[in-house]
């Protein structure tokens, strides 16, 4: 195996990078590299041979050349000059690995970070070419995206030859092409680079990054993939390991989970590494109601008798064994799928509540990819006052159930991890929420999402809701945060002047029935309202509009899944990105 990467690159995320080769498992393959040092900073040049010095085979080339190369928090910046030089690079390197015999070369961009077991992966693979996917979001606020594609220059989406496609149905191809990438697989694509293992079959059939003279699309992979499917070549994508990129210097934060999560002894704990990179971005299915949704990185150690996944045919997933792969656990960061044990069982709280003296409260919540967000803010309130948790795992892909197991530890946990988000169809997973949530047997159930909390006065207060014997069902105010401080109050956000049910009094013979629209069809049963209720001036803080970047997030979410507004209020959809919006501040 020839490993070879040409390397422009800052120290700070070069060191990374060197560290993470060394961790390569190598029982399947001999691994020599070949980099060739454009670097303009003499720091990230003495890294390159103190390498060198400490790796048996290493053949380290200067470029000979230095050009400018910006980049920066928000994109990097590329010309023709730059790309078609790093393809000559990129070149040299095919060639050594024909002329020296290599089975495989093994390019990769020097500001990845690879899983332990990448390498000797791709080789059981038994591809021509393949990538180990990765994802980015290429400019800031904006979802998590791929490096790989479909057809032409980055079209995410399947379509036949000639096919004419409406920006509807682009749209669901494009969600359904995301959503497929963040299940462990390996699937054809049109489109591959930056991470990519290159058979000897397919270098002595004659791939190169030269240039195509009659095709004007941009960057030296495409016309690598465009070459080798010519040559009857097929591409591949494998999205059992994915690699973190480390596209700004803000992306070095990410990586201690990343280590953490993919060291020896993650694996031995079946800690698994599933897909995307970080929860501020999207390109998964979407999350509940008002979460981001995307493919992310960050970890969470799974135990089998708390995790019950969806999925009664999938197996324990973790990395003691590069033969053993994840089976259906959604991707975007760190993730572990187990195997089901029929009924989870309750952790027991440290004070048993045999002896409660107030009617049970349990909290129902469905989260996915909350890591990075207010989760542990949200359940640290929680637990002041509820007596055990129900919560739906919709795919995540972060430290979301990590996180909910340490901020609940102590208080009776039920966690139910679905492998295939169902967020596409919101009835369908809010369903299966207060079904699980009846299994508990709970006596009152407080329904909120992850990222909503009540002010300060509930947890005194709340007993005495609890203890209403005249009443089944209590509604509140929500209102939408803007910021830390303030909520908005204009024509399209007053939720706050409306009372909604969050907390209910489980009748077991009330025959409850559900809205089935697929998106904003309720976090409850649709015919509650017939339970006796009240309203109260406890107040309830929603906080998942109050950072640019995540209603950001939403909104596109939103252009995607209903854009004609079937199920919303489509000037509220396009009153999200207001520039000045009204803002009240909020008084405890």
């Amino acid at each position: 195996m020839l490993l070879g990467s040409p390397i422009h690159q800052k120290p700070q995320i070069l060191e990374q990078f060197l560290a993470s080769l060394r961790r390569l498992h190598r029982d399947n393959f001999t691994l020599d590299f070949y980099f060739i040092d454009d670097n303009d900073d003499e720091a990230s040049s003495r890294l390159l041979r103190e390498f060198a010095d400490q790796e048996p085979s290493v053949f380290l080339q200067s470029s000979g050349v230095r050009d400018a190369y910006i980049r920066n928090d928000t994109t990097h910046y590329w010309n023709s000059a730059l790309i078609w030089k790093v393809a000559g690079f990129k070149n040299l390197m095919i060639r050594r690995a024909e002329v020296f015999e290599y089975d495989y070369l093994f390019l990769i961009d020097s500001d990845l970070l690879l899983h332990p077991g990448t390498v000797s992966h791709l080789i059981r693979m038994d591809r021509d070419i393949v990538s180990e996917i990765f994802w980015t979001q290429w400019q800031p606020d904006t979802m998590l995206q791929p490096q790989v594609w479909m057809h032409d220059e980055y079209n995410q989406w399947e379509a036949l030859p000639g096919e004419q496609l409406g920006q509807e149905e682009i749209n669901r191809r494009f969600h359904d092409f995301l959503n497929k990438l963040q299940h462990p697989g390996v699937y054809e694509v049109g489109g591959l680079g930056a991470c990519t293992l290159i058979s000897r079959r397919a270098i002595l059939s004659g791939v190169s990054f030269d240039p195509i003279k009659n095709i004007s699309y941009w960057g030296e992979d495409r016309h690598f993939c465009i070459r080798a499917a010519a040559l009857g070549i097929p591409l591949y994508v494998d999205t059992h390991y994915p690699a973190l990129h480390l596209y700004r210097d803000s992306d070095l934060a990410k990586v201690g989970d990343y280590l953490r999560l993919t060291s020896p002894q993650a694996r031995s704990e079946g800690v698994a590494w599933a897909a995307g990179e970080d929860s501020a971005g999207a390109g998964s299915p979407p999350a509940a109601d008002d979460s981001a949704a995307p493919p992310v990185a960050s970890g969470a150690p799974e135990r089998d008798d708390e995790v019950l996944s969806s999925d009664s045919s999938s197996k324990p997933s973790g990395y003691a064994d590069d033969s053993i792969q994840p089976q259906g656990t959604p991707a975007v960061p760190f993730e572990a799928a187990v195997q089901p044990q029929g009924e989870p069982s309750f952790t027991q709280a440290a004070s048993a509540d045999a002896h409660r003296k107030r009617p049970k409260l349990t909290l129902s919540m469905v989260v996915k990819n909350e890591g990075g967000r207010f989760l542990r803010q949200v359940l640290r309130e929680h637990r002041n006052y509820i007596d055990e948790a129900v919560i739906i795992d919709d795919g995540s892909t972060d430290d979301t159930v990590a996180i909910c197991r340490a901020e609940l530890e102590g208080i009776p946990l039920r966690l139910v991890q679905n492998t295939v988000s169902k967020f596409s169809n919101e009835a369908e997973l809010r369903k299966q929420q207060w079904e699980e949530t009846v299994k508990s047997n709970p006596e009152w159930i407080l329904s909120l999402d992850a990222d909503e909390l009540f002010e300060q006065s509930f947890a005194s207060e709340v007993e005495t809701l609890l203890r209403e014997e005249s009443c089944d069902l209590f509604c509140f105010r929500l209102y939408d945060f803007w910021d830390d401080n303030q909520y908005r109050e204009d024509a399209y956000w007053r939720a706050h002047q409306s009372y909604r049910p969050f907390l209910i009094r489980y009748r077991e013979h009330f025959p409850y029935t559900w809205n089935n629209l697929p998106q904003h069809c309720g976090r409850l049963p649709e015919n509650i309202f017939e339970l006796p209720h009240q309203l109260s001036n406890l107040r309830i803080k929603h906080l998942g509009w109050s950072r640019p970047e995540y209603r950001l997030d939403k909104y596109l979410r939103y252009m995607l899944l209903d854009p004609d507004a079937q199920y919303g209020w489509k000037e509220q959809y396009e009153s999200i990105l207001d520039q000045n919006p009204h803002l009240v501040p909020w008084v405890e």
